[in-house]
């Protein structure tokens, strides 16, 4: 037996009316929902942070330089400033930069690699490369010495990533695909051993390999052809007897020939680390900065670090560039699921090239490596490397903002 309910405020039998539709607003899920940021923020927060503690620690790597008799005019400060003027002018770059589409970067990554052949060949002219300690790898440029080979590191991403996008057609075949690119690495690698720069070397072969893999070359292709560049690099290192002392030297850095010789930095960065077991010594309390550990403002910055902040000052660098290369392959992912390839491509090549970096210097330092003249990005003293890593790096954050652009339905 159903009950019928009074209607209240009409009549008996007249219809009832349709309540008034709710407002329904798209994209909102609750009171909690937030917009979407144009950017990475934790990304560019990480950047920074690592650019403030690199100054920290170039000044406290420094400070005893004036009493070194051959620095006795430079201040304490020099090379803090240097660095500060470095890390400004890759931040100021790396803004303009940013302002540029990844299809303006498409375009012209071509010109951008011949540019930067052109000026890696210019380092090898007399009168317009500057050596330094036996090798040719600098460009004065009066306020301060500028090094084609970090331009190159980031000219070969943009044009590898350029020319497997160009190259999809044909990418399982030996002449169009994989020997043109092995070409421009064997220009490349003539023009850095001339000056010599093997350890830049490396890392440009190792990049355009990565990309080229990312690319999807032809496997086959992919595993001969690293086959081949590892036995290139065997063969420079058997037929050049001071690469050959090095590796040696690397092998048993406390034989008395290696430690007061081509290990000498080796062992006292490896003494430094001993020295700041757990937590360190405490910032600016480093003892092999005050002249046993040679410009340890460069290569060897992580020894000072951990020796001042200890393990768990180290642990925390290498953790820190290990979710920078994350990062960075992520974006790169989520670039591939708009079918932007070439962003794509970019984004994890620079994940490998800083990642990569790191991964070496930080190997050099603990001894797990042989010594190589990388520095470690965004921290070591070295203004081309520095500037070219922010602008890397801006390019990075360009493709995460263009990825979020597209995810909240816009145009790019």
């Amino acid at each position: 037996m159903k009950l019928a309910l009074p209607a209240f405020g009409r009549k008996r039998g007249e219809a009832q009316p349709k309540p008034a539709p709710m407002p329904v607003r798209i994209g909102y899920v609750g009171p909690s929902a937030s917009r979407m940021l144009d950017f990475d923020q934790n990304l560019l927060w990480v950047i920074v942070l690592l650019l403030a503690f690199g100054l920290v620690m170039v000044y406290s790597a420094t400070i005893a330089i004036p009493e070194d008799p051959r620095f006795a005019r430079w201040t304490q400060f020099h090379f803090f400033w240097r660095d500060l003027a470095a890390v400004s002018l890759g931040l100021i770059g790396g803004w303009v930069v940013f302002q540029f589409p990844m299809k303006f970067w498409e375009r012209w990554a071509p010109l951008i690699f011949l540019a930067s052949l052109a000026m890696l060949a210019a380092v090898l002219v007399p009168f317009l490369g500057k050596g330094v300690n036996g090798s040719r790898r600098w460009i004065p440029l009066g306020v301060f010495n500028f090094q084609p080979s970090e331009l190159v590191k980031l000219a070969i991403i943009l044009y590898a990533a350029n020319f497997m996008v160009r190259k999809q057609e044909v990418k399982q075949k030996f002449s169009k695909a994989f020997l043109p690119m092995a070409a421009a690495l064997a220009v490349i690698g003539l023009l850095l051993l001339a000056e010599p720069d093997m350890g830049a070397f490396l890392v440009i072969a190792s990049v355009a390999m990565v990309i080229l893999y990312l690319g999807g070359v032809n496997g086959k292709l992919f595993a001969a052809g690293t086959v081949v560049l590892i036995g290139a690099f065997v063969l420079m290192i058997v037929f050049s007897p001071w690469r050959r002392d090095r590796i040696f030297a690397y092998l048993n850095p406390w034989a008395e020939d290696n430690s007061l010789g081509s290990a000498y930095q080796l062992a006292h960065a490896l003494i430094a680390m001993g020295r700041g077991h757990i937590f360190g010594v405490g910032l600016g309390g480093s003892v092999e900065k005050l002249h046993y550990l040679p410009e340890p403002q460069t290569d060897f910055l992580l020894a000072i670090i951990g020796e001042e902040l200890g393990f768990v000052g180290v642990l925390a660098v290498t953790l820190v560039f290990a979710w920078i290369t994350k990062r960075a392959f992520d974006i790169g992912r989520q670039a591939l699921a708009s079918d932007r390839m070439f962003s794509s491509l970019v984004a994890q090549g620079v994940g490998v090239l800083i990642g990569g970096q790191a991964f070496i210097n930080i190997g050099v330092n603990l001894g797990l490596l042989p010594t190589k003249g990388l520095t470690l990005p965004l921290l070591s003293y070295g203004g081309s490397a520095t500037l070219m890593s922010l602008l890397a790096l801006a390019i990075l954050l360009r493709v995460d903002f263009e990825n979020r652009v597209l995810m909240r339905g816009g145009q790019i």
